[in-house]
């Protein structure tokens, strides 16, 4: 299955396994002294950085299993006539309070950088949509009404 990404989220992901490989050196140097130390059936430091290491390797093949199958998002395509992903879109709920998420990959996704993904309730219920376009959104509280009021790259 492919993971659709943004040229930005797939750089971060690359620098995320190039820090992960350069951690190699440092686990294997742990497993070596450790084994210097004698007994390994008894050597909780031998343990532990072998976990270290299976831990290590797991994340950096994920990482790379997902990198392998990932499609950018050609960003030359995107327009502002209606909600789609990578948009910046600007909501006003009934009470007057604005909020403006981009609307991003499952994976690209960070609600500190108000970086919503595209399968989140809210998201699914802008996608599509246009300026001046009231939205409802299934919430635990209830259904919620939101207008969208702009639409930006």
């Amino acid at each position: 299955m492919a993971t659709y990404l943004t040229k930005e989220g797939y750089d971060k992901k690359m620098e995320e396994l190039s820090a992960l490989e350069a951690q190699r050196p440092a686990i294997k140097q742990a497993i070596a002294e450790a084994r210097d130390k004698g007994d390994l059936s008894e050597n909780a430091e031998y343990d532990a950085a072998k976990e270290a290491q299976g831990m290590l390797e797991m994340k950096i093949s994920k990482l790379k299993e997902l990198i392998a199958g990932a499609r950018i998002i050609d960003d030359s395509n995107l327009n502002t006539d209606e909600v789609q992903i990578l948009n910046k879109v600007t909501i006003r709920n009934p009470k007057g309070m604005t909020m403006s998420y981009t609307i991003v990959t499952e994976s690209e996704a960070n609600l500190r950088e108000f970086k919503i993904a595209s399968n989140t309730p809210i998201a699914q219920a802008l996608l599509g949509h246009k300026v001046g376009d009231h939205v409802q959104v299934k919430a635990p509280a209830g259904l919620m009404d939101f207008e969208i009021i702009k639409i930006e790259i």
